[in-house]
C-alpha cells in the first residue's frame, strides 16, 4: 500500500508560526536578534526536510523541534569557543524558577532605577564570569535546565546522561556558582 502525501503549507508558515516561533527563541536565547536568526534558519531548515515531514505531528510542533535542534546547536557552538559569547539571565523576570538561590542575597532595597539597573547589569556580568569558570559540561548542563528551560528527558536524551547525573551535575554547578559569587561578588 503506497504511503499516504502530508504536505505542508510553507507559505503560511511566517504568517501562522513566525510570532510564536520567535517567542519560544527569545526566551531561550534572551537576545531578539539571535532568536530572529533562529527563526529564519529553522523555516530554511523546515523547506530544506520537507520531505521528512511525516505528518504525526503538527506543522507548528514539527517546526518547534527544529528550532529546539537549533537553539541546542546554539549553545554547543558557544560552549566549545568559551568565553566567546555572553549569556543573560533576568533574575528578576522569572519569578520561582530561576535563580532562587542567589536573589536570596541581593539587597531588597535600592535608592534609584539606574543603581540598580546597574547593578542587575554588574551581578549579570560577574555570573556570566562564574559560568564560564564552570567546567564545560557543568556549564552546558546549567544553562539548558536553568536558563533555557529544556525539560530533563531532553537535556539527558542530548548529552547522553542520565537524570540522577544531571541532577547531580546541575547541583555540583551549583555550589561552584554560590562558592564563585560568594568570593566575586557578594563580599567585595
Amino acid at each position: 500500500m503506497p504511503q499516504k502525501q502530508i504536505f505542508l503549507n510553507p507559505d503560511k508558515w511566517i504568517d501562522n508560526y513566525a510570532d510564536y516561533l520567535f517567542n519560544y527563541a527569545v526566551v531561550r536565547v534572551n537576545d531578539s536578534d539571535l532568536a530572529k536568526d533562529l527563526v529564519q534558519e529553522t523555516f530554511f531548515a523546515g523547506l530544506k526536510s520537507a520531505k521528512n515531514f511525516l505528518g504525526k505531528s503538527t506543522e507548528r510542533t514539527w517546526l518547534v523541534s527544529i528550532l529546539k535542534r537549533k537553539v541546542i546547536d546554539h549553545y554547543r557552538k558557544i560552549n566549545s569557543k568559551k568565553g566567546q559569547a555572553e549569556v543573560r539571565m533576568n533574575f528578576y523576570d522569572d519569578g520561582e524558577n530561576e535563580g532562587n538561590w542567589l536573589e536570596e542575597r541581593v539587597p531588597q532595597s535600592w535608592n534609584n532605577a539606574s543603581e540598580q539597573a546597574l547593578e542587575n547589569q554588574e551581578l549579570k556580568t560577574q555570573l556570566d564570569v562564574c559560568i564560564d569558570k564552570l567546567p564545560e559540561k557543568y556549564a552546558m548542563v546549567f544553562r539548558m535546565k536553568t536558563i533555557q528551560e529544556f525539560e530533563t528527558e531532553e537535556i539527558c536524551k542530548e548529552l547522553d546522561i542520565t537524570a540522577s547525573n544531571l541532577w547531580v551535575i546541575i547541583h555540583r554547578a551549583r555550589t561552584q556558582l554560590r562558592k564563585c559569587m560568594e568570593d566575586n561578588w557578594f563580599n567585595n
